[in-house]
């Protein structure tokens, strides 16, 4: 899961990042709205929900909020704030807002609202992303192909082989090259080494290959990758 983090307190987002890589979410932090806003209408990149602070500079979390909302965005959005009369409660919600919490807050008070949010969105979503014979299902974090001798192998993914199996499924046929894998599986800026992509695709093939599937992911030279199917 992916999410982006819009706090220009210094301490909070570092506070606030830190906490959400232990829980295994993906998370870009940026400090303004205007940054935000760039992130969001970049189309190489998918969040699955936002945390956003009131008073932003450039572009404050309401004016954000409405913008998305506006061009019919559903990102789901966690609003921070210090302000918690009434009507600003109410003024966040007619924004655009799905939650609200104000500050100071506890981390497993967020990390709740988080998952409760994720819930919800996932309501409307199936729980199973098919492509031909393979099945990812999305409660269990695995992979279900169907082998060869039609039986149905159930395969454990870690949550990055889940995401970079997630990715390519989504954009079957299509070759992904390695930025538009790096910006949809690791954070914005995030320390990683030159061939962190490689490296997590052959540990996927690895895995793969165990039940003749390791070339389910082929190597187009020069280009990137991309998810072979049955029948090409």
């Amino acid at each position: 899961m992916r999410i982006l983090l819009i706090e220009d307190e210094k301490d909070l987002g570092i506070a606030i990042k830190r906490s959400l890589l232990g829980q295994n979410y993906v998370v870009d932090w940026v400090k303004s709205g205007q940054e935000g806003l760039d992130l969001l209408e970049n189309s190489n990149i998918s969040y699955n929900l936002g945390v956003f602070d009131w008073l932003l500079p450039e572009l404050s979390g309401i004016e954000l909020l409405k913008i998305i909302r506006k061009k019919n965005n559903p990102l789901p959005v966690l609003m921070l704030t210090a302000k918690d009369a009434m009507e600003n409660k109410i003024q966040g919600l007619d924004a655009g807002a799905d939650d609200y919490l104000i500050k100071p807050f506890d981390m497993l008070e967020l990390f709740a609202r988080i998952r409760a949010l994720l819930r919800r969105s996932q309501e409307i979503k199936p729980s199973q992303l098919r492509v031909k014979n393979l099945i990812l299902d999305y409660q269990t974090n695995t992979i279900q192909i169907t082998l060869k001798t039609d039986k149905i192998k159930i395969i454990p993914l870690t949550k990055k082989e889940f995401h970079l199996l997630e990715f390519f499924m989504r954009h079957p046929q299509q070759i992904l090259t390695r930025d538009q894998i790096l910006d949809q599986l690791w954070e914005i800026g995030s320390n990683t080494i030159s061939n962190v992509v490689a490296a997590q695709i052959r540990l996927l093939r690895k895995k793969l290959n165990q039940y003749g599937y390791g070339d389910l992911i082929e190597t187009v030279y020069g280009l990137g990758y991309r998810l072979k199917l049955d029948g090409e």
